[in-house]
């Protein structure tokens, strides 16, 4: 069965065609979703930016992780330097802000 949809051409040079070519990949679109979506005014993904998100997202579960062994250690009762137990607490505290620095940059990506 025929299809209904209509079909635009432009003629672009090689530099052109190889800088379109290389936008589309970047976001993951065929050449002619990517053309439309930019002709249109449509957003066009970035997976420079997903796999920002992604790595993002992965130091803030290393975060967590390790905020879990620092008060896994204060909630030990046979700890051995109990001086340290300020030193830790700072740290959680720092810790904690840095999570929320990494949720809201990955809110903003």
């Amino acid at each position: 069965m025929p299809t209904k949809k209509l079909a635009l051409w432009c003629y672009v040079n090689t530099e052109e065609h190889s800088l379109i070519s290389t936008s589309a990949e970047r976001a993951g679109l065929s050449r002619s979703t990517y053309i439309k979506r930019v002709c249109l005014g449509q957003p066009t993904p970035s997976l420079e930016k997903q796999h920002a998100r992604r790595e993002l997202l992965k130091v803030n579960a290393d975060l967590g992780r390790l905020g879990g062994l620092f008060k896994l250690c204060l909630s030990e009762k046979d700890t051995p330097i109990q001086e340290l137990h300020t030193e830790v607490r700072r740290m959680l505290k720092q810790i904690e802000a840095r999570q929320q620095e990494l949720k809201a940059a990955i809110a903003r990506i």
